[in-house]
């Protein structure tokens, strides 16, 4: 076979594996019901796995112990949070950013994580942060007017105050309210940097797409330079950024670590996760659009209950008598799989996987803890969030410096 050939298959085949999972900022899906294959997305990608060695310093350097999301691997890759850790350790401190698409009324269990995690950080490593509402963003995709994306953004506010975030420490901000000055000057650097055949080939734009899409992606770059923040970062340029978010953001900050240094700035670092699979399956993250598909933060404790025990996939086998001599399939049991999200006990953790996998716990019992698991989280969170009121909503939406950010 001829050297063209064989390069000829080999592309053939890069293009098959590539169709049968689709990951960007829009779309998240696996082909034919498979699982996302997430080796295989740190190859397309080029970041890299989270090792134990990394989450062994996080816990000595924050004396407590390591998130349950590092824990338990959900947060899995990065690119150069190894560099933070080192110039933590050489006492130099940096920033979080991470941010939100108000695309939707109430947020689920998904839309949380990130949230969960950036509180723990910014608690653990006390440090300031930045969050964006990018409600410009989801005007152009989900085709919502522009008054009822700044309505959301505010509504997702709450949610996230309501996460436990410290004001002193902490900006939020949406973009049709915050975007001008230095922002909008980083935002020119960044675009005058990227051509158009490169936009497409990092985030699939069509010629059909207008053109509010293909100039968005530098908006959602920027707030890992200080410099986008003169009123927090003033003479703090060479503060570094870290970003928790979902893998399937990695592609903006690939684009925006390509620029950073062409425009004189640090690149950012970035901890990102797996996907919250539906209760469905693991075929890909939980959907907005499928109300059945995923646990609100709305959900009453009948909800929650009627949607584990109805829509729940177990990996439970079909009779008693087989499921006691075979066991739970936990690969693809989602119960077992929030329950590695939520609960906190490492010890009962392991107690529930090792007697379902051997046949000695039913699908019922797992399912029940899961419900007392999920209950009280929702219920925590709505009791948080009815005590955000507008006048909270404004105080962490203000523009002003945050003198105690690193206290």
């Amino acid at each position: 076979m001829s050297g063209r050939s064989e390069a000829a298959m080999e592309k053939k085949e890069e293009q098959q594996q590539e169709e049968e999972q689709v990951v960007n900022p829009w779309e998240v899906s696996a082909k034919d019901g498979g699982k996302i294959d997430y080796d295989k997305l740190i190859d397309k990608f080029g970041c890299q796995r989270l090792d134990q060695s990394l989450v062994d310093r996080v816990q000595r350097f924050t004396c407590r112990p390591p998130h349950v999301f590092l824990r338990r691997g959900v947060f899995f890759a990065h690119r150069d949070f190894s560099d933070i850790l080192d110039a933590y350790e050489r006492g130099d401190k940096f920033y979080l950013y991470t941010g939100r698409g108000p695309s939707s009324e109430a947020l689920h269990l998904g839309h949380l994580i990130p949230f969960m995690f950036t509180k723990y950080l910014q608690d653990a490593f006390k440090v300031p942060l930045v969050i964006q509402l990018t409600d410009d963003e989801k005007c152009m995709w989900k085709n919502l007017s522009v008054e009822e994306s700044q309505r959301l953004a505010r509504e997702n506010a709450k949610d996230i105050i309501a996460c436990g975030f410290d004001i002193s420490k902490t900006f939020i901000f949406s973009d049709f309210d915050y975007v001008g000055g230095a922002f909008y000057k980083n935002m020119v650097k960044v675009a005058k940097c990227v051509t158009y055949n490169k936009v497409v080939g990092i985030f699939g734009f069509t010629g059909e797409d207008h053109i509010g899409k293909v100039s968005f992606p530098p908006v959602q770059a920027v707030p890992s330079f200080p410099s986008s923040f003169p009123h927090l970062f003033s003479g703090k340029g060479d503060l570094r950024c870290l970003i928790p978010c979902a893998i399937d953001q990695d592609p903006y900050f690939r684009m925006t670590r390509d620029v950073a240094p062409r425009i004189g700035y640090h690149k950012p670092a970035l901890i990102e996760s797996l996907f919250f699979p539906a209760l469905q399956g693991e075929t890909g993250k939980m959907s907005a659009s499928d109300p059945n598909s995923a646990i609100y933060v709305t959900d009453s404790a009948k909800d929650i209950k009627n949607k584990v025990n109805r829509h729940a996939f177990t990996g439970g086998q079909e009779t008693i008598e087989k499921h006691r001599k075979y066991g739970a399939n936990l690969e693809v049991d989602i119960p077992i799989k929030y329950l590695n999200f939520f609960l906190e006990d490492d010890d009962e953790l392991e107690h529930i996987k090792k007697e379902y996998g051997d046949g000695r716990m039913l699908t019922g019992e797992v399912k029940k803890r899961l419900i007392e698991v999920l209950t009280e989280l929702v219920e925590r969170h709505r009791r948080a969030r009815a005590a955000v009121t507008d006048e909270m909503v404004d105080a962490f939406m203000a523009v002003r410096p945050l003198p105690n950010m690193f206290d």
